[in-house]
């Protein structure tokens, strides 16, 4: 129970980091995506159940308050917590290098169906214009945000961890 009380303050904090200080705050007009950097560290953490239910609450929270329809950002979020909790067995806490890389993948797919959905169906063509001004400095952007907010969810994750197995004793 504690664990899902922490998780969703994670999911409610990132969110209103998001829209609030990193959207005023942005790099090169982009902001970084953190409900996708928690979706991502917890669907790696914990498994693929927990991922997709991270990605489903964080997914469900940016359709609420940003979309046009409920239920794309979710089922996207969902997939994406889903598949990165198959490398919940082979990885290790410590390692961030396997965080960065899929964070750096995670946000380019999102940034891609974003594009086919909200751009390509619509006959704007220009790629080269989204894919330069868009895709890559909201990737490196939250790329870099992964580095440092990973290590936060690392030791919370621990911490957590540490509490359940004193509560099992």
């Amino acid at each position: 129970m504690r664990r899902v009380i922490v998780i969703a303050v994670l999911i409610i904090i990132s969110f209103v980091l998001q829209t609030t200080l990193f959207n005023y705050h942005d790099v090169v007009g982009v902001a970084p995506d953190l409900l996708l950097v928690i979706t991502m560290s917890f669907g790696i953490m914990r498994g693929r159940r927990e991922g997709l239910l991270t990605g489903f609450f964080c997914g469900l929270l940016y359709d609420v308050f940003y979309g046009t329809l409920l239920g794309p950002f979710m089922f996207l979020y969902m997939v994406i917590g889903y598949v990165n909790g198959f490398f919940h067995r082979n990885y290790m806490m410590e390692d961030v290098m396997l965080p960065v890389i899929i964070s750096m993948v995670d946000e380019m797919l999102i940034q891609f169906m974003i594009y086919i959905f909200a751009f390509l169906l619509r006959n704007r063509l220009s790629v080269g214009y989204y894919l330069i001004h868009i895709i890559l400095p909201r990737t490196v952007y939250t790329v870099l945000i992964t580095v440092i907010v990973y290590r936060v969810y690392v030791r919370i994750n621990k911490y957590l961890k540490k509490k359940v197995s004193e509560a099992k004793k």
